[in-house]
């Protein structure tokens, strides 16, 4: 059936290209900021094709159009997309162009490409150049041609700023400035162009709202070895914030006076840019006034690696977490099938338990709650109109994650519901097996995640399976639940940023099986790096977890596990009963006693 809506959409945009003079029109899934989740504002690519996801990049032409996006949104993207006249494009799959390889392809000598270069950072920019130079391509990006399709587009987020007690950041913004100002001396830079948003509110100590569930503020920084000056919306600006730059030396600017301030503000030097998140229009009028330093940002790395006040304050806040986690496994299997139950309202239960929690300031994400073959799909979202009604029988996903003054937390759970099949079983011991054998390894410092990914991969690989993601990423501090630059993964690909595992840095911990029509399952929990034995042969490190809660034992054959699995299940099941008991009732402990006993 056609999708009338985005048809119509999409054609309206085609006249606006023609009457501009752009053959082809880009559209990524970004902010000013290269954020990875952007307010509605930004949905520009939503608007125009219907994929949801929270990764993809549409490209249109008069003739055709196309959306590429990762392995976690295939299943999603399909149905989506379906109707639309937009193809498909996945990504990292063999034969699959990519966006510059397509675009050199179909464009024509002298061909005009179009996009908004406030949301296309300089990397992919400049990756684009490249590519269709020899096609002597030009390039329009002071157009957002989407402005005049989209009337009723909402308008640009502002909320207030929010101050943190430094006494919980670990770190004054002061000693943070200096910090940064230490590494510009190293990188042999006058100044630093600062756009990301958690690296911004990590180096103030500052906190917002322009994002869901990210709590970050759209602003901009420029930091030399004697200024600081601070480019923000003015209705975000609050009494505490002006008192907080005023102590500190931050000089406060509009944030639509960014690129004009620059203009008239630099006046030769070396500016620090990191081209992964300086957005290309930003970059261009940055090097138009001044010499620019690639590099990445210095903030990503310090903010990466937890002090010991944030971890103390991750500690306690992950316990009261799982232990609202562990309060919704409880309600859910004691439930099915005696009361109505959907996705929706199941996720609904989870996070009024979670705004329980002392200290609990939103979610992290919006929960994803999918059951049976919903789970395939990696970033489900159950809705109103859409969501399955669940019964005693098969599994719920569920995936989910608060911000806590203290903390933020993500972890996943696949909780049976009934009689599931042994394939079932065998993938669900299969992931089981991969996240233990991962939260025991020992390891030399040096290593980056992709050394240690197999240790998680490894019992799906053993089944010709694989997962289409990451095995883990960083999680912040009141912060963006996917935060780098660490990260496990197992592929290399050029050019993509990889760091050392460093003692503090915190990572996600989370293997699964994905089956399009049958199940999903995954089991994630947080873990931090530690250091451990240091000897003549170096430097060992550890993870110590931060999440504890039960892997559902009714889903689990022992049958395929050997000895040491069984000794790292049980082992973990009884530090869940330790740390979470306390936080229970009567009934509630007596079940996650049963739920965590020990298996042979």
């Amino acid at each position: 059936m056609i999708n009338q809506k985005v048809c119509d959409r999409l054609a309206a945009l085609r006249a606006v290209m023609k009457e501009k003079g752009v053959d082809w029109y880009m559209v990524p899934t970004a902010d000013f900021h290269n954020s990875e989740y952007v307010d509605a504002y930004f949905k520009v690519r939503e608007y125009l094709c219907n994929f949801s996801g929270s990764n993809g990049t549409l490209i249109v032409g008069q003739e055709e159009a196309g959306l590429w996006t990762d392995g976690r949104y295939f299943i999603q993207a399909e149905r989506e997309l379906d109707g639309t006249g937009v193809t498909l494009y996945r990504m990292q799959e063999e034969g699959v162009p990519e966006k510059e390889d397509f675009l050199a392809q179909k464009m024509e000598e002298g061909q005009t490409l179009g996009f908004d270069g406030r949301v296309v950072d300089t990397k992919f920019g400049q990756k684009l150049e490249k590519k269709l130079a020899e096609k002597h391509i030009r390039f329009t990006y002071d157009k957002d041609l989407a402005d005049q399709v989209w009337t009723d587009r909402p308008a640009l987020p502002c909320h207030p700023v929010m101050v943190l007690d430094e006494g919980i950041c670990g770190k004054t913004a002061g000693e943070k400035l200096s910090m940064l100002r230490e590494k510009l001396v190293e990188k042999k830079a006058d100044g630093h162009f600062l756009s990301k948003l958690d690296d911004l509110m990590w180096l103030f100590n500052i906190r917002g709202n322009d994002v869901e569930c990210n709590p970050v503020a759209l602003s901009y920084a420029y930091v030399t070895a004697k200024e600081c000056h601070y480019f923000i919306q003015e209705n975000a600006v609050t009494d505490a914030l002006r008192a907080h730059a005023a102590k500190y030396g931050i000089t406060l600017h509009p944030y639509s006076e960014t690129i004009s301030w620059l203009e008239s503000g630099l006046s030769g030097g070396k500016v620090l840019c990191d081209p992964a998140q300086v957005s290309f229009a930003f970059y261009k009028t940055i090097g138009g006034h001044a010499e620019i330093v690639d590099d990445a940002n210095p903030t990503e790395l310090m903010k990466a690696v937890k002090n010991p006040v944030e971890l103390a304050n991750m500690e306690e806040v992950f316990k009261k977490d799982s232990a609202a986690l562990c309060k919704f496994i409880y309600w859910v299997k004691q439930n099915i099938g005696k009361m109505p139950m959907t996705e929706l309202s199941a996720a609904q239960h989870l996070d009024w338990l979670r705004s329980q929690v002392e200290g609990f300031i939103e979610l992290s994400f919006p929960t994803i709650s999918a059951y049976r073959a919903n789970a395939a799909m990696m970033h489900y979202e159950a809705t109103e109109e859409n969501c399955a009604v669940l019964a005693p029988e098969g599994m719920l996903l569920v995936d989910s994650g608060g911000q806590y003054l203290g903390g933020t937390t993500d972890v996943t759970r696949t909780i049976v519901l009934g009689p599931i099949t042994e394939e079932e079983k065998k993938h669900f011991t299969a992931v089981a097996m991969g996240m233990l054998q991962l939260t025991d390894a020992k390891f030399l410092y040096g290593c980056s995640g992709r050394n240690l990914d197999i240790l998680a991969r490894q019992p799906m690989w053993d089944q010709n399976i694989d997962y289409k993601c990451g095995t883990g990423h960083g999680v912040g501090y009141i912060l963006n639940v996917h935060e780098g630059p660490q990260g496990l993964r197992w592929k290399f690909v050029e050019n993509q940023k990889e760091v050392v595992l460093e003692a503090g840095m915190d990572v996600t911990n989370e293997p699964g099986v994905y089956i399009e029509g049958s199940h999903g399952i995954r089991t994630e929990n947080v873990m931090v790096v530690k250091n451990g034995t240091k000897n003549g042969d170096g430097q060992f490190m550890y993870f110590d977890t931060l999440t504890f809660a039960p892997i559902d034992l009714d889903a689990i054959d022992t049958s395929l596990m050997q000895p040491k699995d069984i000794e790292r299940i049980n082992r973990y099941h009884a530090q869940v009963r330790e740390k979470i008991t306390p936080y229970l009732n009567e009934e509630e402990a007596a079940w996650l006693a049963e739920a965590t006993r020990e298996v042979h």
